[in-house]
């Protein structure tokens, strides 16, 4: 894969986010993704994934904004900075209540590729940023 060709890979996985189409964020994963989110669990395999996303959705509307994405020479690794606008729906175990708080809030992914697909993903954002936010 090439560098532009990872680009468009980790382009399509974000178009899906946006349109709220977990099938196609799928579609771009390999069958033991890693999975790994800030301040929160390690998951591996699209299924553990899926239920994610299913998660997500039901707790949160967010869109990705001012996407950058870069990735190396050989197509393998890529990163992406961005910033989430979203509206907190359903009380998350553990976090403050929702009551349809809305936030702006920088982040960034990080992904290995294989085999033309993503094979782990890191996401990292500023969660007392968050909290914060929808504290308020």
């Amino acid at each position: 894969m090439t560098r532009t060709d990872a680009i468009a890979l980790i382009r399509r996985y974000y178009d899906a986010f946006n349109a709220g189409n977990a099938e196609g964020m799928l579609a771009c994963l390999t069958d033991d993704i890693e999975h790994r989110v800030n301040e929160g669990a390690h998951r591996i395999g699209k299924e553990k994934f899926r239920e994610f996303c299913a998660h997500m959705g039901d707790s949160y509307r967010e869109q990705l904004k001012d996407m950058v994405i870069f990735a190396n020479d050989e197509g393998t690794r890529a990163a992406a900075e961005f910033v989430v606008h979203g509206t907190y729906l359903k009380t998350d175990p553990g976090l403050p209540e929702a009551k349809g708080q809305t936030y702006v809030l920088p982040a960034g992914g990080f992904f290995d590729i294989r085999d033309d697909r993503i094979s782990r993903i890191t996401t990292f954002y500023n969660l007392n940023d968050w909290i914060a936010q929808v504290s308020k």
